[in-house]
């Protein structure tokens, strides 16, 4: 199997501590973390994703605003310059220990955070960060 992901998913895959928009969401959010704790490999899509999925079916979900291709699109222009490859559409890897570390380690210094401006859980992500990724659950 393969975890579908939009680019900018990368970045809050760095934070997630189990904390979401509804209990579906986040029941979801734990197993694709779950699946990429065990290995399953990453395919970057264009749009609602495998986390997206239970917000689809609300009236208007957000996962289909502008505001997130957006958002995608600068992760993955930075989240591509940090790991050396491109992140878009179509491509495959493995979220490995090292690509975390060197992730986690970027998002702290804000060198990927360009992508979270505006986000409402922006002061979450930052306090996680802040806290050494303490109660992550990736």
């Amino acid at each position: 199997m393969t975890v579908r992901l939009r680019a900018h998913h990368l970045l809050c895959l760095l934070t997630y501590v189990g904390k979401g928009y509804s209990p579906a969401f986040t029941a979801n959010y734990d197993e694709v973390v779950g699946r990429l704790g065990e290995g399953e490999p990453v395919l970057i899509v264009s749009g609602p994703d495998d986390i997206c999925a239970p917000m689809l079916e609300e009236p208007k979900p957000h996962c289909l605003r502008e505001s997130a291709a957006e958002r995608d699109g600068l992760a993955a222009r930075d989240v591509g310059a940090l790991l050396g490859r491109p992140v878009q559409a179509g491509e495959r890897f493995v979220l490995d220990a090292s690509s975390l570390a060197r992730m986690r380690k970027a998002f702290s210094a804000g060198l990927t955070r360009q992508a979270c401006l505006g986000c409402e859980w922006s002061d979450l992500c930052s306090a996680v960060a802040g806290s050494g990724f303490h109660d992550t659950r990736l």
